[in-house]
């Protein structure tokens, strides 16, 4: 059993984003307190399972006394990275991050980059791409880097074209052509693998879909190539951390040969390192 503290999406009905901005002292002292615990925030599978391969097999020889708190949303890592919460989280990319520190007023920084997680379309209606029929609902997360990160999967397989341009802020009002009338369902990323019974496909990220028990190498209609794919996942800390020599010691264990290999075998293609 892992031995991390688990923390719901509820959070989010608290206030999250707008309390976290604004610790108590006390968060913030823990924070700045390099002697203590390192502790990182990181959504269930695979983050929290890769950092509790790194807390059972490595931290110890390395001198890392490392605390996971799982989060199951992708708002309330930052805030709480933010407000001294905790020191770093491990969860988002580099798209994500530069667009939540664009909108919320955040400091956010990269130290490592870890792994890809593909985002793949799937579907409990039919088992290809092309096989899905005209007018078709297509769930896609509704944060803005990863609803475009979705339109870009489905114009690179054909299903629609976007625009010339269309980028990281994509939505479906780029979308130039539709040849199969497609209609989407904007949802919260963790909603998207349960709306499966309810829609013809969706597009899911992959720390969700595994978290669904899909495995993205063979259940995806199609995913991600990872050749030149910006959409890596981060190790991330507030502005000011980043010499914090516990954060640095996880950033290289975090891109050790151990967790390479902990990576392929237990992913299998589903999650791939990208150092």
């Amino acid at each position: 059993m892992r031995n991390t503290a688990k923390i719901t999406a509820a959070v989010l009905t608290a206030g999250a984003l707008t309390l976290g901005l604004t610790a108590c002292g006390s968060d913030q002292d823990a924070a700045s307190d390099t002697s203590g615990p390192l502790v990182v925030a990181a959504t269930p599978v695979p983050h929290a399972e890769v950092l509790t391969y790194v807390k059972d097999h490595l931290a110890e020889k390395a001198g890392l006394d490392l605390e996971v708190k799982e989060f199951t949303d992708y708002v309330t890592p930052n805030t709480a990275t933010e407000d001294g919460s905790v020191t770093a989280n491990y969860f988002q990319t580099e798209p994500y991050l530069e667009d939540f520190n664009k909108k919320n007023g955040t400091h956010l920084v990269s130290v490592a980059s870890v792994h890809l997680e593909p985002l793949g379309l799937y579907s409990e209606k039919t088992d290809k791409a092309d096989g899905l029929k005209d007018g078709a609902t297509i769930a896609v997360p509704n944060d803005t880097v990863t609803e475009a990160r979705a339109l870009q999967l489905l114009a690179a397989n054909g299903l629609i074209t976007l625009k010339d341009g269309a980028g990281t802020s994509a939505t479906t009002a780029d979308i130039t052509a539709n040849p199969k009338n497609l209609k989407f369902k904007e949802l919260e990323a963790a909603q998207t693998p349960r709306s499966l019974k309810d829609v013809d496909a969706a597009v899911i990220n992959g720390n969700y879909a595994l978290e669904a028990d899909l495995k993205p190498a063979e259940d995806a209609l199609v995913l991600e190539s990872p050749e030149n794919n910006p959409n890596v996942n981060l190790l991330v800390v507030k502005e000011g951390s980043e010499d914090d020599p516990r954060v640095k010691k996880l950033a290289d264990l975090l891109t050790s040969d151990e967790v390479r290999k902990f990576i392929e075998d237990t992913y299998d293609g589903s999650v791939i390192p990208s150092f």
